[in-house]
């Protein structure tokens, strides 16, 4: 039977997609400013998928990752329907920054408000015009300007469902991350939408493998839900759960001299490298505080004392989230980034 998704007031046919560009705001010139969005409605009813990037504005792998996988999707071998945002902060991405020109994290400011900051505001559009459409939300992130991040799930573990979605996904490490108030994450979550947010790579920049990752990361969801066809999913007991995860801080300022790369394993106790004055003359040891896996680090190396250096997960089974990440690493050709 045929079937028509709706959104924002426009009619998708079954078998069909659709580029639509929904009305945010207008800019001083009181041009309009568009959220780009296309949807893929399959032949045939099943979930309905969004897959968003670009929440932070120069969060930028993201925007790459929807490309691929729209280019890969025929609607007339989806079932169900796929609503792709490649960029949801206008604003930021226009100026290459992670706000909103009034300077606000528009991922805290969900669920927004139709009288509210200009936060709030496109907060509201988004969950009234699109999260409210959507049964699963897969949410793509990079690290902040000067972190790069190894590619990682977060999600919400409790939920079946989301539990499936962050394995399926097929990243090297999960993280069972607690939810931030005014969040995407946390509305939808609060709607009974499970989500899963992808962060790899850095800001402002193309990062090709992980980019490959994670669009391998969103097919294989999608195979999972029963949107695409496939003879296997990757397996539950291939996803390593991190239990929590730290950051370590500079205790001086000064250059940073950084030993260990993403993907490394760290025991306590290891040295990780050292942070010394221009002239060299005074060096201050990075003692790893703990053991685990280097999951994010700096990329620049200027700190001042207190600056976050490494974030490091930990695990239960140390030694299989370190064969984890090695097969992740070798079967997609990831060279991490040295500083």
């Amino acid at each position: 039977m045929s079937h028509h998704f709706e959104l924002a007031g426009q009619s998708v046919p079954a078998g069909q997609r659709r580029t639509m560009q929904l009305a945010l705001a207008q800019l001083y010139t009181q041009s309009p400013l568009t959220v780009p969005v296309e949807v893929v409605n399959g032949k045939q009813p099943g979930p309905v998928l969004l897959l968003c990037a670009a929440i932070h504005g120069d969060e930028l792998n993201g925007i790459e990752v929807v490309n691929q996988v729209l280019a890969k999707i025929n609607p007339a071998r989806l079932k169900g329907t796929l609503v792709a945002v490649p960029v949801v902060n206008v604003f930021g991405f226009i100026h290459k920054s992670r706000y909103l020109p009034d300077r606000r994290d528009l991922n805290r400011c969900f669920p927004g408000s139709e009288k509210g900051s200009l936060g709030a505001r496109v907060a509201h559009f988004f969950v009234n015009e699109i999260v409210s459409k959507c049964s699963h939300i897969i949410d793509l992130h990079t690290g902040a300007i000067h972190r790069a991040n190894l590619p990682q799930i977060r999600a919400q573990l409790d939920c079946p469902v989301t539990r499936q979605m962050a394995e399926n996904f097929g990243a090297p490490i999960i993280l069972d991350a607690s939810i931030r108030d005014g969040s995407l994450r946390a509305v939808a979550e609060a709607q009974g939408v499970p989500v899963i947010l992808y962060e790899a790579g850095e800001a402002l920049r193309f990062d090709p493998l992980p980019i490959k990752a994670g669009v391998r990361g969103v097919i294989r969801v999608m195979r999972g839900l029963g949107m695409l066809k496939s003879s296997t999913v990757k397996s539950a007991s291939e996803a390593i759960i991190a239990r929590s995860s730290t950051w370590i801080r500079a205790e001086h300022d000064g250059l940073l001299h950084l030993k260990v790369r993403l993907g490394d394993r760290i025991r306590k106790g290891d040295i990780l490298g050292t942070i010394s004055a221009p002239l060299g003359a005074e060096q201050c040891l990075i003692v790893a505080p703990r053991s685990g896996i280097v999951i994010g680090s700096l990329t620049m190396p200027l700190v001042n004392e207190g600056d976050a250096i490494c974030h490091i997960a930990l695990f239960d089974e140390i030694k299989q989230a370190e064969l984890t990440v090695e097969r992740f690493v070798d079967e997609l050709d990831i060279q991490p980034p040295a500083m």
